[in-house]
C-alpha cells in the first residue's frame, strides 16, 4: 500500500477551483469548512431547504439546490447519505455537471454496487476521511492531523490522481493519504461497522448487561462495568494498541481477557462473521439496505425503537446525569 502526504499535493491546484459540497451533515459541513480554511475561496454548498441549509447559510455559505450548485463546479463533492446519492446524481447532478468535472465520493458505496453510474467524461475519485465529520473538523481547527484514504476510478482529465490528494490535503488528511479502491474501501467499512464499531459492540454490551441484571446484579453496577468502562479500555487501545493496553489493566483483567476472549468471541461468531463478509461483498446487504428505502424504512424504524427503549438506555441516561464531566469531551 502507498501511503501520500500532505507534502505530496500540490496546494494550489484546489485554490482556484468552484467547489460544491452537496449536503452539509457530518461530513459535508467539515469539508466545506475545512476547504474555506485552507483557501478555497469559491464554495457552494448543495442542500434542500431546511436545518442543514440553514446551519451552512449560518456558516457563511452560498446555499443552493443540488443542481443549481453543480452547474459550473470543477469538483461536486457528493456528502448526502449513501441512500440518497442514487435519486440526487440522477435528478439534479447527471444533467448539471460540466464536462471533465470531477464527481467525488466520501464513500464508495453508492458506485461500488452500482447504484450511481457516472458520466464518461466526468473524473471519478474518492476521499474519505478515517473518522466522522466532527472528528476531521476538530482536529483541523485544532492543527493535527488526519488520515483519509483516496481512490481513483476513472480519470478522465489526467489530473484526477493530484486533485484528490490535494483535496484531501486541503480537508485536513495530509497526516496520511491510504491509496485504494472503492471496493476495498466500502467492503472493510460497511464489514467493520456491522461486525465491531456499531453492530458488534453495541449488541455485546447489551447482552452483557442483559446476563448480569437477569442474575440479580444491580442494573446501575451492570452499565457502569458493561458500558461505562468501555470508553476507558478503547481509548487505551486507541492510543497504544492492543498490546498497550493489557500492560495498562491489572493482571487480573490481562489474565481474564486472555482466557475468556476466546469463549465470546469462538469459532462460531468468526464463522458468522465470514457470512457477514460474504453479504457485503456480494451486494446483498447494499441491495437490502436501499430496498428497505423503497419500501418505508417501516424495519428500520421498528429495529431503531427497539433499541431505543431498551432498559440499559434508561439506566445510562440517570447515571450519565451524575458526570457533568463526560458532555465536556
Amino acid at each position: 500500500m502507498r501511503i501520500y502526504h500532505g507534502r505530496d499535493a500540490d496546494p494550489h491546484l484546489i485554490a482556484s477551483k468552484r467547489v460544491a459540497v452537496i449536503g452539509y451533515g457530518n461530513q459535508g459541513h467539515a469539508h466545506a469548512l475545512n476547504l474555506r480554511d485552507s483557501g478555497v475561496k469559491d464554495i457552494v454548498v448543495g442542500a434542500r431547504p431546511g436545518a442543514s441549509a440553514e446551519r451552512a447559510k449560518e456558516a457563511g455559505f452560498q446555499v443552493a439546490g443540488a443542481a443549481e450548485a453543480a452547474l459550473g463546479a470543477d469538483i461536486v463533492v457528493l456528502g448526502a447519505p449513501d441512500e440518497k446519492l442514487p435519486a440526487i446524481y440522477a435528478r439534479d447532478l447527471a444533467p448539471a455537471m460540466k464536462p471533465g468535472a470531477a464527481l467525488l465520493f466520501i464513500h464508495g458505496f453508492a458506485l461500488h454496487y452500482g447504484f450511481v453510474d457516472p458520466r464518461a467524461d466526468l473524473d471519478v475519485v474518492m476521499v474519505a476521511p478515517a473518522g466522522p465529520g466532527t472528528a476531521l473538523r476538530a482536529n483541523y481547527v485544532n492543527g493535527e492531523g488526519y488520515l483519509g484514504l483516496f481512490a481513483v476510478h476513472r480519470d478522465a482529465t489526467g489530473a484526477a490522481k493530484a486533485l484528490a490528494l490535494c483535496y484531501g490535503a486541503a480537508i485536513g488528511c495530509g497526516a496520511g493519504l491510504l491509496e485504494t479502491d472503492f471496493r476495498e474501501e466500502t467492503e472493510t467499512d460497511l464489514f467493520g461497522e456491522q461486525t465491531v464499531l456499531c453492530g458488534g459492540t453495541a449488541e455485546l454490551v447489551r447482552a452483557a448487561f442483559e446476563t448480569l441484571v437477569e442474575a440479580g446484579y444491580a442494573p446501575e453496577f451492570a452499565y457502569l462495568e458493561c458500558l461505562h468502562q468501555l470508553k476507558l479500555l478503547v481509548d487505551l487501545m486507541h492510543t497504544r494498541g492492543i498490546a498497550g493496553m493489557y500492560k495498562a489493566i491489572s493482571n487480573t483483567a490481562e489474565y481474564g481477557a486472555y482466557r475468556t476472549g476466546p469463549r465470546i468471541v469462538n469459532a462460531a461468531v468468526r464463522a458468522e462473521m465470514k457470512r457477514v463478509l460474504d453479504d457485503v461483498r456480494s451486494g446483498r446487504f447494499a441491495q437490502a439496505w436501499m430496498d428497505e428505502n423503497e419500501t418505508g424504512l417501516a424495519e428500520f424504524e421498528a429495529m431503531r425503537a427497539r433499541a431505543a427503549t431498551h432498559p440499559i438506555e434508561e439506566v445510562g441516561a440517570g447515571l450519565r446525569a451524575m458526570m457533568p464531566w463526560i458532555g465536556k469531551r
